[in-house]
């Protein structure tokens, strides 16, 4: 009888190519079901390129295959209900598999290292660390500090973070002269969670619409804005996940978030809470990812990619602040965090909780129609108000940098009351554009369709799309006139005249340039306390922070979002302020709001400071049924970008004219993007739309493979961005 043909492993490699690929197993080994989910390091490419990739199943081997270098792991990573999930969705959002999978795992566990260990890790003194403290020795100041906390016994980093903020930078220098040292610390002892506050009437009604049957249960939590979102949550997975000795999962949509949210987390449940975000090194990334998997993980906090961790004891899902575009991810594969959240949730058979104050349209839709429970928080909770909302007309009337004098003299009032104001500009830099006061000449990007934003004063051009860097010219370029002059105002320019106007007060800027080390948010906001003094910033500051003593919120630009060619601009802007706004007065002080507009009778300003979220989300459904957009249609977008427009156009009039069949699919274009020309590539794009998703997807699993096969795709980049959240 012929020997039964040796089985192959079938490989999910990173790269942007659909198929898998078919390898022999390593030598000495034989494949088996249980390859399946682990890593392998094969041969891939010319000379000697390796690729570590994830066995996906098993193949009749052929021959001339390649063998596997190595089997990284004696038992599979990736299984069960995260492998279906990670499956699903690559199909959905049309990625190779070998991509959506390496999305997935943290960067060593990609690179093919170890699984690493999961426990905890905490800081003690060394021998050298206690002499010097014998000695009297050290200078006084936070490592002294730090070290004599230490000489007293281990302390785990969970519990730094909580007593002893902004502890890593002088850890760090304790640790480099051998003072201090880093150990694992065994399984924490449990402790009792303190009870929380008495819940409102709309959180326990939160809380029994989680209680009621079993398995997958959808909730949309919509809240004001202090209204007490976060207390649900607490008590939900206390409930839900905790009692059970079941796993919860929190993702929140900025880092800036994570650390007061971790604080509130660890003080109130009785468990250690991991962290997942890119603000922390890969390895605490892996640590987190690997005790999820586990199940020495409780409870994971953590930004978008924390979706793909591991739940095999899975209880609960939340995801804080639904609505926030950062949860889409924006190149290379582009899922959407929330939405497999849900996927995720609903395999697992485990509610999931979307909270919010003004919920994405999307999501209130499925509300609306009965696919999700639907509780509101109308009331803040405790004594807090809602705040007072003043708009100020600012045609005919004289600014100083963008801010009016009824704005200045309001921000005048917070402070001789001894209170903080936020003054909120969504743009940072000094000024938006460097302009020609004689013949009307501006700074633009040479790779780009925009503005080169002025920073530092004056002194420096950046553009913001592609982060080229330029001095601005001493004349003009095209007249050779010495008024050249910044126009507008960003977060630099109020700062800059906010401190003239008042020389006495604390200011705290916090954008993308004073916010780029870890946990600089945070040493911000602690920066500014209790005391008087105001805070200058963009829509980092919009969302999640609770400030006691904040009680003005002044918006310095409305009018951006009033005009726009995107049909999600209305929502977005009506999000934005509710979200900012909603930073005013959360405490026992009475909150102010001040909007500066041009257009204070615009219908969308009009109707949300009549109506709130409600009113404006109203309209926007009406007005996305009778034009056809999402949620009541279903969007693809094909994106292509070239060094050269001709190739682009090309690759679109071929990519339109293979679209036979499936003709209940609408193909909007070819046209160019709204920016036509970003850091020296020009780019275009074919819009795709359908009544029903399965219809869009069908039509997208036929046209792809023809599409990969064009002579043209050869001389462009291009990708396929289902449910876009920007049309740019």
């Amino acid at each position: 009888m012929p020997a039964a043909p040796e089985t192959a492993l079938r490989i999910a490699l990173p790269v942007p190519l659909p198929q898998a690929f078919d390898y022999l197993p390593p030598a000495g080994g034989d494949a088996g079901p249980d390859w399946v989910g682990c890593r392998v390091r094969v041969p891939f490419g010319r000379g000697d390129g390796e690729q570590v990739g994830v066995v996906v199943g098993l193949a009749a081997a052929v021959p001339g295959l390649k063998q596997a270098t190595a089997r990284l792991d004696a038992m599979p990573l990736l299984q069960g209900e995260l492998f279906a999930s990670l499956r699903w969705a690559a199909g959905y959002w049309q990625a190779p598999l070998g991509e959506m999978l390496a999305t997935a795992l943290p960067g060593p566990l990609r690179a093919g290292q170890p699984l690493p260990e999961s426990c905890a890790h905490g800081w003690t003194a060394t021998a050298a660390g206690r002499a010097l403290l014998g000695e009297g020795g050290g200078r006084p100041g936070k490592p002294r500090e730090l070290l004599r906390a230490l000489a007293a016994g281990a302390i785990d980093e969970d519990r730094l973070d909580l007593d002893q903020p902004g502890w890593r930078t002088p850890m760090r220098r304790l640790s480099e002269r051998g003072l201090a040292e880093r150990i694992a610390l065994g399984p924490p002892a449990p402790r009792p969670a303190p009870p929380g506050p008495v819940l409102l009437p709309g959180q326990q009604a939160a809380l029994a619409a989680l209680a009621q049957g079993e398995g997958f249960r959808p909730l949309l939590l919509e809240g004001v804005t202090g209204s007490g979102k976060t207390e649900v949550y607490l008590q939900a997975i206390a409930e839900h996940a905790l009692a059970a000795g079941r796993q919860a999962l929190v993702l929140v949509p900025e880092i800036g978030l994570t650390p007061q949210l971790l604080d509130r987390f660890r003080r109130r449940l009785g468990v250690p809470v991991l962290a997942m975000h890119s603000g922390l090194p890969d390895g605490e990334r892996a640590r987190a990812w690997a005790a999820m998997a586990r199940g020495d993980g409780r409870v994971l906090v953590g930004t978008r990619s924390a979706v793909f961790c591991p739940l095999p004891e899975a209880g609960l899902i939340v995801v804080d602040e639904e609505h926030d575009a950062s949860y889409k991810q924006q190149d290379g594969v582009r899922y959407h965090a929330r939405d497999l959240a849900v996927v995720r949730a609903r395999a697992l058979a485990v509610p999931v909780v979307l909270g919010s104050a003004t919920p994405a349209l999307e999501t209130l839709h499925n509300a609306l129609a009965g696919r999700y429970r639907h509780v509101r928080l109308d009331r803040r909770a405790g004594a807090a108000k809602p705040p007072r909302v003043r708009v100020v007309d600012l045609r005919k009337r004289q600014l100083q940098h963008g801010l009016s004098e009824e704005l200045l003299t309001a921000v005048g009032d917070c402070l001789a009351r001894g209170e903080q104001a936020l003054v909120f500009r969504n743009r940072r830099g000094y000024a938006p554009v460097l302009i020609c006061h004689d013949c009307g000449w501006s700074a633009t990007c040479r790779r780009c369709d925009a503005a080169m934003t002025v920073h530092v004063g004056g002194r420096r051009l950046i553009c913001h799309h592609c982060g080229a860097r330029a001095t601005p010219p001493n004349a003009c370029p095209d007249c050779a006139s010495l008024g050249l002059m910044p126009q507008g105002a960003g977060t630099e320019r109020i700062e800059q005249a906010l401190a003239e106007r008042f020389p006495e007060a604390l200011l705290v800027r916090v954008d993308r340039e004073t916010t780029r080390g870890r946990d600089a948010i945070e040493r911000h906001l602690a920066r500014l306390g209790d005391q008087p003094g105001i805070l200058v910033g963009t829509q980092m500051l919009a969302k999640g922070h609770d400030l006691p003593r904040l009680t003005l919120v002044a918006v310095v630009g409305v009018d951006e979002g009033l005009f726009s060619a995107d049909f999600r601009a209305g929502e977005k802007l009506a999000q934005l302020l509710i979200q900012v706004s909603g930073r005013a007065g959360r405490a026992d002080l009475p909150g102010e709001v001040v909007l500066q507009t041009h257009h204070p009778d615009h219908p969308l300003l009009n109707t949300l400071l009549a109506g709130g979220y409600p009113a404006v989300a109203a309209l926007e459904l009406a007005q996305r049924e009778a034009a056809g957009f999402p949620p009541y249609a279903f969007l693809a977008l094909l994106r292509v970008e070239a060094p050269t427009v001709d190739a682009v156009d090309a690759f679109l009039e071929d990519a339109k004219a293979a679209c036979t069949g499936h003709d209940t699919v609408r193909r909007n274009g070819p046209m160019p993007a709204p920016m036509a020309r970003r850091a020296g590539r020009s780019r275009g794009q074919l819009l795709l739309a359908a009544d029903r998703r399965p219809e869009l997807h069908a039509a997208l699993d036929a046209w792809l493979p023809v599409w990969r096969g064009l002579r043209s795709a050869r001389r462009v980049r291009w990708a396929v961005d289902v449910d876009p959240v920007d049309l740019y």
